[in-house]
């Protein structure tokens, strides 16, 4: 199994890696939205993407994507946001049939993330590590902390 791993820089990639044990005997990769230093464990299987703000580079986003999932052709993704996650989950969608598994932000304890409210409608498993968001993602899974 191939996965790909879909962060932001900072919290959001440091609770990704935090999901290590789970990944980590699997044929990996990540794809991050900011240069930001890494373990050269990581760097090495790291593609680096525009870092977009609900601007224009949400398209070069899609075409960033297509590239890296077209060579890598993973079985799953697997992200824990931010907004990087919706371009390669759609592109995943629409051009691979890749299956998206988001875990909203663990930040996210009373409110939703606008990425959790964007991939609660494109993941195909969506969790969320606060019960108290049960009442906002009825049909999404109560997975506990990460951490």
């Amino acid at each position: 199994m191939k996965i790909c791993l879909v962060s932001s820089a900072g919290g959001h990639l440091y609770q990704l890696i935090q999901l290590e044990p789970l990944f980590s005997s699997h044929d990996h990769f990540f794809i991050i939205n900011n240069r930001t230093p890494l373990k050269d464990g990581i760097l090495s299987r790291t593609y680096f993407i525009s870092r977009s703000h609900k601007d224009w580079k949400f398209f070069l986003n899609l075409i960033e994507a297509f590239r890296v999932l077209r060579k890598e052709r993973p079985d799953v993704i697997i992200s824990t946001g931010a907004g990087c996650i919706v371009p390669v989950s759609i592109v995943a969608k629409l051009f691979f049939g890749c299956p998206t598994i988001y875990i909203e932000s663990f930040a996210a304890v009373y409110r939703p993330t606008l990425t959790g409210r964007i991939m609660y409608r494109l993941a195909d498993k969506f969790l969320y590590q606060w019960e108290y968001l049960s009442r906002v993602y009825p049909k999404g899974i109560y997975s506990g902390s990460i951490f």
